[in-house]
């Protein structure tokens, strides 16, 4: 990975070019960094004060940081100069590389090429900002500000960037860095640079495409061994989103659900919207990790407690009842027609009686759960004093300092709360949330962080860099295949004359034959298996028919009835590699649509929690009045499956177990597809 700390954190700057290095040079000397600034340019003799230079050449020495905003064809001579000279790193601003087409992927070649192993940002970006040491390689305005501690935001996007630095939320934003096209800094490198920054509290990402799936995951190791909580908004779920990432970055996107099951399998959060990632951020930057206890939320309305009640539903943040000891202790410190429940709304009674309402706060805060939020939406600065809402956030900040609870101020609206006061309440630990929708979404984030830090490692399985034959292997091979990995199969015998099928038959029966060769996928659709056969004369029959269609006929014994039908399967995702999915399957895969991604190596946990989450675990489990399956038959199937997925990976393209046949005391798999390419790999056919 690339290292970053000089160019991040310079001691001092390059700027190269004309009107878009002049501002660049403007907003360093706004942030009030203490490094030494070189402009740099061929006639003019200064820029806003400051001596130029000609050339790299010219320069009192290899700059730290350098900012390129000249065209793409000197961008690339610029490059090769400041990694002779030692520079310590570059930002490239100019557009016109692979974004654009051959040409512009041959430029974008040929920069990689200059600047070596010279860290480089873009091209094709704005830079970066680091708010904690004043040092900005920025050719616009931002609204960043000077910060101690705070967050880190990586985006593949500029313009996203720069909007997010004027939110107006109380987000701690402590570095913004884009990375355009990623022709020498990745995602990867981005993450591994921020988490060697103690000040960076919470690492999110704006994410279009990931390049290299083993070095983010191993960057997102890194940041999570150093303590770093991960957030992440992944687009390109739309034809239309991914249309545009493919245009933006010319790299791949990955299948959303497989991109998902990624992102969690290395310990990133994953959100849906940027007001979700701010939100978060800033909850676990404030607060930190949550218990999944849940939330008590307090408002003086009915209306609100509903709504949260409502929203906390559909966000997953459980709302537990209060103990019969803390609903005592609130009582006693409320109107008598006050409810005690949760939400609470502790009505008005007291409103403006600061005393009773850090009494009523404080018993609210004593029960078990994770998060005490009060619902607070402050008027207009033009409307007059807002002395009621100030006395309620003072007895709230007073009893979350005299409970020792984790605290939140939630506005129901964006609008409703001031960026001063948001601000004052951050500072007194208490975290400003904005959105409704947005808070449930942080404290569902919060509640799961610590999870995410410890998850699994992931391990890469190889890939191959150019496509290759493929070769199908028939049924009975691709049963016999998993069935060595520990998978159970039907007992069966495969036969190429009546006589072997009539003899299986006697053995075997009740009987399924099928017609058994490479080229019979989809042996369903061409009629070729017939199921239930005990007659021999039938049998005779029926081998006749299938034989026609192919070199051989499977025959097996008939499985017991099912408790469920299950589809194991494995397939290739062009970005991220070989995934598992787990559905169901047989009369219940277009009843029950679901499915869930699974990412080889899998472990026994990991299988039965998907098991359990699956909507046909309800089947599993016994459904009115039909026996349970044999779960642990069915974690030992999938993990079998999970094996050979592993062992094979260098030469797998698909597997599909269906139906996996699940009873009260087996799980068998009774058809079974695989797929291969044939070819072997070497050492530089898999990532490094």
């Amino acid at each position: 990975m690339a290292k970053l700390s000089r160019l991040l954190r310079p001691d001092s700057v390059a700027v190269f070019g004309g009107a878009w290095a002049i501002e660049v040079t403007r907003q360093i000397q706004k942030m009030g960094f203490g490094g030494d600034i070189w402009p740099v340019h061929p006639t003019k003799p200064e820029i806003l004060g400051l001596k130029t230079f000609k050339s790299v050449e010219e320069l009192p020495s290899a700059p730290d940081a350098s900012f390129i905003g000249v065209n793409r064809f000197q961008t690339i001579e610029i490059a090769a100069a400041l990694r002779a000279c030692g520079a310590g790193g570059a930002v490239c601003f100019a557009s016109g590389f692979s974004e654009t087409g051959p040409e512009g992927a041959q430029l974008q070649a040929d920069l990689i090429a200059a600047a070596g192993d010279m860290p480089v940002l873009g091209p094709n970006c704005y830079g970066f900002i680091n708010a904690f040491d004043g040092a900005l390689l920025w050719p616009d305005l931002h609204g960043c500000r000077r910060i101690d501690r705070g967050i880190a935001f990586v985006s593949q996007s500029s313009n996203i960037a720069f909007n997010l630095t004027m939110a107006r939320r109380a987000v701690p934003i402590g570095y913004i860095l884009c990375l355009g096209n990623q022709a020498a800094v990745g995602l990867h490198d981005a993450i591994a640079g921020l988490a060697d920054d103690d000040r960076v509290s919470v690492i999110t990402l704006h994410i279009e495409a990931i390049s290299d799936a083993q070095a983010f995951a191993a960057a997102c190791q890194l940041a999570r061994d150093k303590g770093k909580h991960l957030i992440a908004l992944k687009v390109g779920r739309s034809a239309g989103a991914q249309a545009m990432t493919m245009s933006h970055t010319a790299s791949l996107a990955g299948s959303a659900a497989v991109a998902s099951a990624f992102l969690a399998r290395c310990g990133v959060c994953e959100v849906e919207t940027l007001p979700d990632l701010l939100e978060a951020a800033k909850f676990l930057h404030v607060i930190g990790p949550i218990s999944a206890a849940g939330l008590v939320s307090m408002s003086c309305s009915g209306g609100e407690a509903s709504l949260v009640a409502d929203t906390a539903l559909r966000a997953g943040v459980p709302m537990p009842a209060f103990s019969p000891e803390t609903e005592a202790a609130i009582r006693a410190t409320v109107n008598p027609l006050v409810t005690v429940s949760n939400p609470f709304d502790y009505h008005t009674f007291d409103w403006g009686a600061e005393d009773r309402l850090t009494r009523t706060f404080t018993a609210a805060m004593s029960g078990s759960q994770a998060v005490t939020a009060l619902v607070l939406d402050i008027p207009k600065p033009d409307v007059g004093l807002p002395t009621g809402w100030t006395v309620a956030i003072d007895a709230f900040s007073a009893a979350a300092a005299k409970s020792g609870a984790s605290a939140a101020i939630i506005a129901t609206l964006p609008e409703c709360m001031p960026e001063d006061l948001a601000d004052g309440l951050a500072a007194r630990g208490i975290a400003p949330l904005v959105g409704l929708a947005e808070a449930m979404t942080a404290i569902r984030v919060a509640g799961v962080a610590d999870t995410y830090r410890s998850a699994l490692h992931f391990v890469p399985l190889p890939r191959w860099t150019s496509d290759t034959s493929l070769t199908t292997l028939d049924e009975f091979a691709a049963k016999s295949a998993l069935a060595a990995f520990g998978l159970s199969v039907p007992e069966s015998r495969l036969c190429q004359t009546r006589e072997d099928a009539m003899a299986a038959i006697a053995a075997l029966a009740p009987v399924a034959m099928k017609a058994c060769g490479p080229a019979l996928a989809h042996k369903t659709e061409a009629d070729a298996v017939v199921l239930g056969i005990s007659d021999p004369l039938q049998a005779g029959r029926i081998f006749d028919s299938l034989i026609a269609l192919a070199p051989a006929v499977l025959v097996e014994r008939m499985a017991e009835k099912p408790v469920a039908e299950l589809i194991v399967g494995a397939a290739r995702d062009p970005a991220l590699g070989l995934y598992m999915i787990l559905g169901a399957g047989g009369i219940f895969a277009e009843l029950i649509e679901d499915s869930i991604i699974l990412l080889p190596p899998i472990s026994p946990g990991t299988v039965r929690a998907a098991i359990d989450q699956h909507k046909i675990s309800r089947l599993l489990n016994g459904w009115r009045g039909r026996p349970a399956a044999n779960k642990d038959a069915v974690v030992t199937a999938i993990l079998a499956i999970g094996d050979y997925v592993v062992a094979h990976a260098a030469r797998l393209e698909e597997l599909d177990v269906n139906p996996l046949i699940v009873t009260p005391t087996s799980a068998i798999a009774v058809d079974a597809l695989i797929r291969t390419r044939s070819h072997t790999h070497t050492r530089s056919d898999i990532d490094p």
